[in-house]
């Protein structure tokens, strides 16, 4: 199939499209420019495929954004989304999703109070205040990273201590 410049469209199977747009949603939630490079699919067919698939009410944050970085749209459709499902469904959902159900559950508080009166907190005030948050939360999570560093480093040098001692034997200035 030619294009009006005469540039060749190349046709791909909806199975294809399907997956490729898959691995844009989450729990994978890769890139455009990622998987173009991997697929060889212009950024452009890329996108338009994610906004189809969008149109169709499917969650695609794109772009590599991890859940908290989604827009409002998506967390609203992902709120509409699990709103019917019992409890393990709603794991279930989640864990395909790579999102927490506590997640779920502030969106949908704060759907809930989208229509309430404006916060009593100036808007800067509360910027500061989610960005302290924020901040907190990265240098937990860089911690936490840490320490299961230093405990997986311990548990190698545990099982290395086990292996020679079953090689060797025990020192006797143990």
């Amino acid at each position: 199939m030619e294009g009006g410049n005469g540039w060749k469209m190349k046709r791909y199977p909806a199975e294809y499209k399907e997956w490729v747009v898959e691995q844009m949603m989450p729990p994978l939630n890769r890139s455009v420019v990622e998987l173009a490079k991997e697929t060889g699919v212009t950024t452009v067919s890329l996108r338009t495929w994610r906004n189809e698939a969008r149109e169709q009410g499917q969650v695609v944050p794109g772009n590599g954004k991890q859940s908290d970085k989604w827009s409002s749209a998506d967390k609203f459709r992902v709120v509409l989304e699990a709103a019917p499902l019992t409890e393990a469904e709603l794991s279930e959902y989640c864990r395909r999703k790579g999102i927490q159900p506590e997640q779920i559950r502030q969106w949908r508080a704060a759907c809930e109070q989208a229509n309430a009166k404006a916060p009593a907190k100036a808007g800067l005030a509360q910027r500061r205040e989610e960005e302290t948050a924020q901040k907190r939360i990265r240098d937990l999570e860089r911690e936490l990273k840490r320490k299961n560093a230093a405990l997986a480093e311990t548990a190698a040098l545990l099982v290395l201590r086990k292996k020679a001692e079953a090689i060797w034997g025990r020192d006797e200035e143990d």
